[in-house]
């Protein structure tokens, strides 16, 4: 069986995401210019427009397109912001950025998600407007801040203050906080004050962890 996928894209922005009342066009719109099983690993893409998170390989998950799209509404983001992604994993969330304008800076500390995110976004034209490095999410990437905007990907019981730091003035940072089996979505914005919170929905996402994990295998890039 030969699966349409855009049409299950289409399917996915108009039944998963504009019915639960997000309705930013320029939102919706680079949901529906993404592929997304092509972010997910071959045995998956039949469920790749499915209404939940897959497994990527490494412990690790693609996101509910649902919640891709509450996290990017949240951040309110629009074209030119800088925004820093701490979590590439499939590079999913990096081309949904990158789609709607942003230069996008994204880290991710496991390195064969690091070489598949920057071989498929090479291949998709992204690198333009992407920019990967294989770190420690947690620290940001100083040498390029300050950043617009900040988005953990992983869940972390307190927002890691480097990120806070590295975070223009007026600038919106989303975040799953919590727990290791239930966080709230938190959407901060860096005011003279300090941060200015909002708790949001729960959501459920692997650990943010420190360091960084080399790998011998799937090193071609």
């Amino acid at each position: 069986m030969v699966l349409d996928f855009d049409r299950l894209r289409v399917e996915m922005v108009e039944e998963q995401i504009r019915a639960r009342g997000i309705r930013d066009e320029a939102l919706l719109s680079a949901f529906a210019r993404v592929p997304r099983h092509l972010f997910v690993p071959e045995e998956e893409r039949r469920w790749a427009y499915g209404d939940h998170p897959l497994p990527i390989g490494y412990g690790q998950t693609i996101s509910q397109p649902y919640m891709v799209a509450v996290m990017t509404r949240e951040l309110k983001v629009r074209p030119g912001l800088k925004v820093l992604e701490v979590g590439t994993g499939s590079g999913y969330q990096a081309a949904i950025l990158a789609e709607m304008g942003c230069e996008v800076f994204s880290v991710e500390r496991i390195e064969p998600l690091y070489l598949r995110a920057l071989r498929l976004l090479g291949e998709l034209g992204y690198l333009g407007r992407v920019r990967l490095k294989l770190g420690d999410g947690s620290l940001g990437w100083p040498e390029e801040a300050p950043f617009d905007r900040i988005v953990v990907t992983a869940a972390a019981e307190r927002i890691p203050e480097a990120l806070v730091e590295q975070l223009s003035p007026g600038g919106v940072l989303v975040a799953p906080i919590g727990g290791p089996l239930f966080q709230e979505l938190h959407v901060c914005v860096k005011t003279e004050e300090g941060l200015k919170v909002k708790v949001g929905e729960g959501c459920r996402f692997v650990p943010l962890l420190k360091g960084v994990e080399i790998s011998s295998k799937d090193r071609e890039v």
